[in-house]
């Protein structure tokens, strides 16, 4: 990987993925611009658009292609065919999870960030969210989600295997620890030892290495009491590990407290490989509208920056990405009275970045409603 010279490997998806990555990309093009960087996309097929195409979730070509990025960009997989259908036995997720193993991304990270001007967008009280910043590291490779599974084949009874080794937990533990000493040296471990055994092995593990992170004070907390504790009282998280299954729920019930879920990104890191996504799925139903808000993945473009280690390109899309916010220059989710469509959002966010506060977009009219003035 050159200084200048990136291969971001490129898969859409299903749904409103296109349609997001569409300006994700928008934005890398005036980045490249502004920064004198140069990045080549390669674009591949996955989930549900894979499989009306190829017959496959994830196509052989799809994974060299992302294995020879230096970081995948990813929309969101999905579609009602197949989840209204619980006979398919080929289905869009099994492309994410095979392209999750295949390309080693053991950790997924997903930042929870409150912004004031939308804090009355979250259905909790502004004084319990207010200030809040938790990082989320979920383990992504192993767990019940890529456990032996069994179907009975008269319909009776069905399984699905929970396993963890030491192998598996220790490189995402030590990357929490790791986290949590660049912050505010609180590391929480949600687990449920008190009836699994793959959880007491977590938190045996935690335990052993957290004495090579003296500065960080390590707790724990039963996933069903973080779940409760996440609503009432989130700001006493700092850095989250768990588990797959139990990362997967706790990051998606946090995303309410910052008022959409089409505000967060997420990272999955693995040893030789990278991908970025926002956390939301396809949202079939609002494919094609031009409503699918694009943040979540526009800030999976910062976090991919920092990974190319672009730090100041990266400062640069987050701070465009608040100034989008703080003047309501969003989505419908996040403004039902006042509101722009996915490629407006986009295109606003591009414009900050190339121009900052020369940008041609009229604020005054932005701020009362009117059409802007170029």
């Amino acid at each position: 990987m050159s200084d200048k010279y990136f291969k971001i490997a490129v898969l859409p998806g299903d749904g409103i993925g296109p349609e997001i990555i569409k300006e994700s990309i928008k934005i890398l093009d005036v980045i490249a611009e502004v920064f004198q960087y140069e990045f080549k996309f390669e674009y591949g097929l996955i989930g549900a658009e894979a499989i009306f195409k190829t017959g496959d979730p994830l196509p052989e070509e799809t994974l060299k292609i992302c294995r020879n990025s230096d970081a995948v960009l990813f929309g969101a997989i999905g579609d009602p065919v197949f989840d209204n259908n619980p006979e398919a036995k080929v289905r869009p997720e099994q492309g994410l999870l095979k392209l999750r193993k295949e390309l080693g991304l053991f950790a997924n990270i997903r930042p929870l960030k409150t912004y004031s001007s939308l804090i009355d967008k979250s259905p909790l009280k502004r004084e319990i969210i207010e200030g809040a910043d938790i990082q989320i590291f979920r383990e992504l490779v192993s767990g019940i989600y890529f456990g032996e599974k069994f179907t009975d084949p008269e319909g009776a009874y069905a399984y699905d295997v929970c396993k963890y080794s030491r192998e598996d937990i220790l490189p995402i533990a030590h990357m929490a620890f790791q986290e949590a000493q660049k912050r505010n040296k609180k590391l929480t471990l949600i687990d449920k030892a008190n009836v699994l055994d793959t959880s007491r092995l977590w938190r045996k593990i935690c335990q052993e290495i957290a004495q090579e992170y003296p500065d960080v004070h390590l707790d724990y907390m039963f996933v069903d009491n973080a779940a409760m504790q996440l609503i009432l009282n989130p700001k006493q998280f700092d850095v989250i590990v768990t588990e797959n299954m139990f990362g997967d729920i706790i990051s998606d019930e946090a995303s309410v407290i910052g008022g959409s879920i089409g505000l967060l990104p997420s990272a999955s890191i693995g040893e030789k490989n990278a991908l970025f996504e926002p956390i939301h799925g396809s949202y079939p139903q609002a494919k094609g509208k031009g409503i699918a808000n694009p943040i979540a993945s526009i800030l999976s473009v910062a976090m991919m920056l920092d990974h190319l280690n672009l730090e100041a390109a990266a400062d640069k899309l987050r701070q465009s990405v608040e100034h989008a916010i703080e003047n309501k220059y969003v989505t419908i989710d996040l403004n039902t009275k006042q509101y722009y469509s996915t490629s407006e959002v986009g295109s606003f966010i591009a414009d900050h970045i190339k121009y900052s506060e020369k940008s041609y977009y009229n604020f005054e009219n932005v701020k009362i409603g009117k059409s802007t003035i170029v």
